[in-house]
């Protein structure tokens, strides 16, 4: 433990001293704790840290129109245009992988829910889905469907486990609804919970911010903190203990992830790939995602504000957009390369600025919550690993079954709980008439055969299956010839009752 004057010493040569500009006003117990806070920082790379920041804030983003190129055909798989054989291949390959226990998933939840306009984490937001299940629930059962399935097929008891990595504003509230909610019906011990590292938001003269007297404005240092905090909380060690070979990462605010995809873990591993990413085709050339290309022959994503509109708008021979692949922070690791990347390459990950609005105190002690952006957060991000990689592979799927993330409340023109519920309603609906069923609105009128939810859409129908039933539509051929009236829920007890039927 620091003391104070060597605190004191190490922020004046930083050129920070007024962070205890009200240490006077602070009582014994403030004083010790904002200590122990100041001392966990990074106090000799503090001073690199905010004039970096400063510095990138003002720097214009890049154009890279002249360094890239699409990612070759050869290392792209799809769902869309592989063959069924090809599909299935994979998909034993990622099942065999899965029942041997040598895959686990990592859930990156280290981000409020601001935007969303909630004070808790986001993966226990309730979109008002028929069942009132949460994002966690949801894929804590879809966990528990893909180790049953690769078990089943195999003969075998697996285990996937579930990292999850949050923040300091995270990882309690998330620890608390886990235990309230008994692990979802997982094993505890198979769920391993860790946090990434806090930096401070600093100003654009580069001054950290104080959110109170005593108190840093901190933030998480971006889902490229992930590496990071693998080392930190010895995360690949358990990965090791456990004999998992590859891991499966994935944002908490998708409603369509598939955890463990099977396909995905299989077209990976059979291409002897150390990284990759899935991809969905970008909606329309302008839309703000980032694209997985090659730059100067380097696998990397580039954001949509270093790409030119001419360029975003180049069409290939087919009128496909040639910048297409949309990056949807959906990745394959082996454990191998993220002990590289721990070892060799997380000091060379790029910082990225996120200019926000953070509340603070100003000179004289009053508390302000700014009404526009007065701080930079700098981020590192989760796929700046890319270019580290010796067999990068990208593969698509598509963005109605497998994509559908949660940002904005609703009123926003995108990514709502609205749109995410629908997103899913639909989905179920299309499982239920593949299968064979006839499904009724509440009016009582049968609904098209094609169920689809576009943004605005209402859903076809309220039409709900739960993950322990089926993980992406199979196993339903116990709605063959039936006809089933709306709302409709599918749970454990009722496909028992059917089958029964």
């Amino acid at each position: 433990m620091f003391s104070l004057d060597q605190v004191r010493q190490s922020l004046e040569s930083a050129g920070q001293s007024h962070i205890l500009q009200f240490w006077p006003e602070l009582c014994e117990e403030e004083r010790d704790a904002f200590l122990q806070e100041l001392a966990q920082l990074d106090l000799r790379g503090l001073k690199q840290h905010c004039e970096g920041a400063a510095r990138a804030a003002v720097s214009p983003a890049a154009s890279l129109d002249q360094d890239i190129d699409p990612v070759p055909p050869e290392f792209i798989g799809s769902v869309r245009k592989s063959e069924q054989s090809c599909l299935s291949l994979w998909e034993d390959e990622g099942l065999l992988q899965i029942s041997r226990s040598r895959v686990g998933v990592l859930l990156l939840a280290g981000g409020q829910g601001t935007r969303l306009g909630v004070q808790y984490p986001k993966g226990m937001y309730n979109v008002g889905l028929p069942s009132g299940k949460t994002l966690y629930q949801i894929q804590a059962e879809r966990i528990h469907k893909i180790q049953e399935l690769a078990g089943v097929k195999h003969g075998s008891k697996c285990t996937v486990p579930w990292y999850i990595m949050t923040s300091e504003f995270t990882l309690a509230p998330t620890e608390t609804f886990f235990k309230e909610n008994n692990y979802f019906g997982l094993e505890p011990s198979n769920i391993v919970m860790f946090e990434q590292r806090m930096i401070p938001a600093v100003t654009f003269d580069g001054k950290v911010i104080l959110q109170g007297k005593g108190k840093l404005a901190m933030a998480p240092d971006g889902n490229g903190g992930l590496y990071q905090a693998l080392v930190d909380n010895k995360v690949l060690e358990d990965m090791e203990k456990r004999g998992v070979e590859y891991l499966h990462v994935y944002c908490v605010d998708n409603i369509l992830v598939k955890m463990a995809d099977p396909v995905f873990i299989g077209f990976c591993v059979s291409k002897g790939s150390d990284c990759g990413a899935k991809v969905v085709a970008k909606a329309y050339p302008t839309e703000p995602v980032g694209v997985v290309c090659r730059v100067r022959g380097v696998t990397q994503v580039v954001e949509y504000s270093e790409i030119q509109p001419e360029t975003a708008k180049l069409q290939g021979p087919g009128g496909e957009l040639v910048y297409s692949a949309g990056n949807i922070c959906n990745h394959f690791f082996t454990r191998a390369f993220l002990n590289d990347v721990a070892e060799k390459f997380e000091g060379k990950l790029k910082q990225h600025v996120a200019i926000k609005k953070v509340p603070f105190v100003d000179s004289q002690g009053n508390q302000v919550k700014p009404t526009k952006p007065n701080g930079i957060k700098m981020e590192k991000f989760v796929f700046d690993v890319f270019p580290f990689s010796r067999n990068f592979v990208a593969f698509e799927v598509d963005r109605e079954d497998e994509f559908s993330p949660l940002k904005n409340a609703d009123g926003a023109a995108t990514d709502t709980p609205t749109v995410a519920r629908n997103s899913l309603l639909a989905q179920h609906c299309r499982w239920v008439m593949a299968a064979g069923a006839k499904l009724l609105d509440q009016h009582g009128h049968p609904l098209p055969p094609r169920a689809s939810a576009s943004a605005g859409d209402s859903p076809p129908a309220q039409c709900e299956i739960s993950p322990l039933v089926s993980y992406f539509g199979e196993g339903l051929e116990l709605l063959r010839g039936k006809t089933l009236t709306t709302p409709f829920i599918l749970d454990e007890k009722r496909a028992k009752e059917l089958q029964a039927q």
